[in-house]
């Protein structure tokens, strides 16, 4: 039997009541997958935990974090809550250095039931990796302010740090299916390889890497065209991968492009821990209505299964993570459940409500 331990972190704004919808569906699947277990226990994180005790991140949270098999996040942060320097307060950032988490993934597929975004593209399904751990972000708490007249960050690109990123984004490739316009399998370098030595320095590893994989094709796309062919060809998308900074502003749009960050789940994993959690964030204006979409979370507890189902060569893992993905699917198609994101009226608990059920209908 599987028996894993998740460390869950609410956070702020809606981040708790899209956690508890994920959690409902955890139990159900649960329920249709008996050779599974999950012991799941909540910790607190976020800006509101700043605010009362001092800390985003307090040591059993962050304890808590490192003896779990998985860690579930919610969302964290609010805009009138920051570091003495100005900064919000992101937990999520800390765990990705902390835990080495360089693995940013954050799938980008479009499902059946959400109205489309982009007129004939009903087939967006690729991946973008995000490095998680260096980047424009390495700079983070570490900048230099001169007075009120200069402040600098730096870029950090290290081989080391690129070549896992470009390997895990060719090893992705080789267990799909290819983009969707030709099958190919495909992994695009996203950079600004004309301007700057740190992203040809990036492009130049990339390409070293790439060797290793004969079966499956390169491309490389500047950042600002990227932009342009998410909107203009996206179905000729397989895996891409960029520096941290790029990766977060692409990944973005491409949510856009699927129907929002209400759809969007992601995975921040390294060697050994894992974190996963939704694109969005804690939307502090919709916080305690009731009306948030809790899909890219339940999508995230999805990413998670099949993760640790991955790691543990666990078969009953990887059948619920698709049985979860299989139930968004079927709800989805159902516009009564389609929350005020996605131009319905549904409530967040109705959402969880009805992916449960469908999971129960196995």
């Amino acid at each position: 039997m599987g028996f894993y331990r998740i460390a869950v972190l609410p956070g702020d704004g809606i981040g708790p009541e899209v956690m508890a919808e994920a959690l409902k569906v955890l139990r159900a699947m649960e329920g249709a997958f008996p050779g599974l277990t999950l012991e799941c226990k909540q910790y607190p994180t976020g800006a509101r935990c700043y605010e009362e005790t001092g800390t985003d991140l307090p040591a059993e949270t962050l304890d808590a974090c490192r003896a779990a098999d998985a860690i579930l996040f919610g969302s964290a942060g609010l805009p009138d809550i920051r570091f003495p320097d100005g900064t919000e307060i992101a937990p999520q950032l800390t765990l990705r250095f902390v835990l080495d988490l360089y693995a940013g993934v954050r799938p980008i597929k479009r499902y059946a039931g959400v109205p489309p975004v982009l007129a004939g593209d009903p087939a967006i399904d690729y991946v973008i990796l995000r490095e998680n751990t260096e980047g424009l972000y390495a700079s983070r708490g570490g900048g230099i302010r001169v007075g009120d007249q200069v402040a600098v960050d730096s870029m950090i690109i290290t081989r080391a740090g690129t070549e896992r990123i470009v390997r895990y984004a060719f090893r992705l490739a080789q267990t799909r299916h290819g983009a969707p316009a030709d099958g190919k399998r495909r992994v695009t370098c996203v950079d600004k390889a004309n301007v700057l030595k740190s992203m040809a320095f990036f492009r130049q590893i990339f390409d070293e890497v790439a060797r290793e994989f004969s079966g499956i094709q390169t491309d490389h796309v500047y950042v600002d065209a990227m932009t342009l062919y998410m909107v203009q060809r996206p179905l000729r998308f397989d895996v891409v991968v960029a520096e941290n900074m790029f990766g977060d502003i692409i990944s973005d749009l491409a949510a856009g492009t699927i129907g929002g960050m209400g759809l969007a789940p992601s995975a921040d994993v390294g060697d050994t821990y894992g974190v996963f959690q939704p694109s969005h964030g804690t939307a502090p204006d919709i916080a305690g209505k009731g009306i948030a979409n809790p899909i890219a979370q339940i999508l995230s507890a999805g990413m998670m299964l099949e993760w640790l189902g991955e790691r543990k060569q666990d078969e009953q893992a990887r059948a619920a993570a698709k049985a979860i993905e299989a139930a968004v699917e079927a709800t989805l198609l159902d516009r009564r459940f389609h929350t005020a994101d996605l131009g319905g009226s549904a409530s967040t608990r109705a959402v969880g409500d009805a992916v449960a059920a469908q999971i129960g209908k196995r």
